[in-house]
């Protein structure tokens, strides 16, 4: 169980906070809008109302206690800045902050964001990739320069092993599980032989899954 602070209760702020104490998290929250604090108030462990660019308030709250701090607010530039600033003056551990655009991402990292999401564009990159590309059923983007992808077998390696392939040697990636019927058998060893009906879930560069796909 993580402790979690979410600053901005829009759209993002309340299903981020939902998922995150689904999962058993204790979840606090700050937003300036009473109303939205209501409606969310289901699933948070505890609430506040206020402008969190006041550094009374960040002071107050404790922030370095929070494993992590969610600076959700997105839509106002200024103010998810300030915040960001003012949770690592404070001593917030890990702050994971909300980018409307690649400018916005980048000033969020200079002011001390630990890590930031672009939820607009990594949605659009996710489904580009997936609805782009007709062997592609899923895909997760892990860092700039690694994702992991569901696949179809590709038709040439059917009847073929792992092993026989040279898979990681020959196309620069990792196979992490096949899925065959909807039931998944994560790690394969090296004798396991593809099929037609397989779905693949694997980890490699853009560059490399593409050629292969």
């Amino acid at each position: 169980m993580k402790s979690v602070l979410i600053i901005g209760l829009g759209r993002f702020g309340q299903q981020f906070a939902k998922k995150l104490y689904e999962q058993g998290n204790e979840v606090m929250a700050i937003d300036e809008d009473e109303e939205l604090i209501n409606s969310a108030m289901p699933y948070l462990t505890n609430a506040q109302i206020g402008d969190a660019t006041n550094e009374q308030l960040i002071a107050s709250l404790g922030v370095r206690n929070f494993d992590l701090c969610v600076v959700a607010i997105g839509e106002n530039f200024e103010s998810s800045l300030q915040t960001t600033a003012l949770l690592k003056d404070y001593g917030a551990p890990f702050v994971l902050a909300r980018a409307k655009s690649d400018v916005h991402e980048k000033f969020l990292l200079r002011n001390g964001a630990d890590r930031v999401v672009c939820t607009e564009r990594d949605m659009a990159e996710r489904l580009a990739m997936k609805y782009g590309l007709d062997t592609v059923f899923d895909y997760i983007q892990l860092t700039d320069s690694y994702s992991i992808y569901e696949i179809q077998t590709p038709p040439k390696w059917v009847g073929k092993s792992i092993e026989e392939l040279r898979v990681r040697a020959k196309y620069g990636i990792s196979i992490l599980a096949t899925k065959k019927a909807g039931v998944m058998s994560p790690n394969p060893y090296a004798d396991h032989v593809f099929s037609k009906d397989e779905t693949l879930l694997i980890m490699g560069q853009p560059s490399d899954v593409r050629k292969l796909v």
